[in-house]
């Protein structure tokens, strides 16, 4: 059996619903559902598309290293959005993240996320 190594960001969250961060099994790593937020929780970007973008893909990067790994080992993301009509500026900024690395993507307009501030979640996935 594959050891499981797991990176908590520490948010009130993970410990309330059960979940970590990010969890790498062997060569894969998850990075679960991961918002714009900063290190004490407060939303970046308030009503920004493009910078909540930005920032939840920082965050992404911070759990992946946290797990020896970076965003050129990721295959897939997954974009949680609250408003496809503002799909160019979420795919702007993970253009500019990921357009040399190309994971395989998807971006689905969803009703509302935990907090009404936040405008996207972004899921990756990572192979190392």
């Amino acid at each position: 059996m594959q050891k499981r190594q797991k990176y908590s960001s520490g948010t009130k969250w993970e410990s309330v619903v059960g979940y970590s961060r990010a969890l790498r099994l062997g060569n894969r790593i998850f990075v679960t559902g991961t918002t714009a937020t900063d290190v004490n929780g407060n939303i970046v970007g308030a009503g920004d598309a493009y910078a909540q973008t930005v920032q939840a893909i920082k965050n992404i990067e911070r759990a992946l290293r946290a797990l020896d790994a970076n965003l050129e080992h990721v295959v897939r993301t997954r974009m949680f959005v609250t408003d496809i009509s503002r799909w160019e500026e979420y795919g702007r900024a993970h253009g500019e993240f990921f357009r040399k690395i190309m994971p395989a993507t998807s971006m689905i307009e969803i009703s509302k996320l935990i907090d009404p501030g936040m405008l996207i979640e972004i899921e990756a996935d990572a192979e190392v």
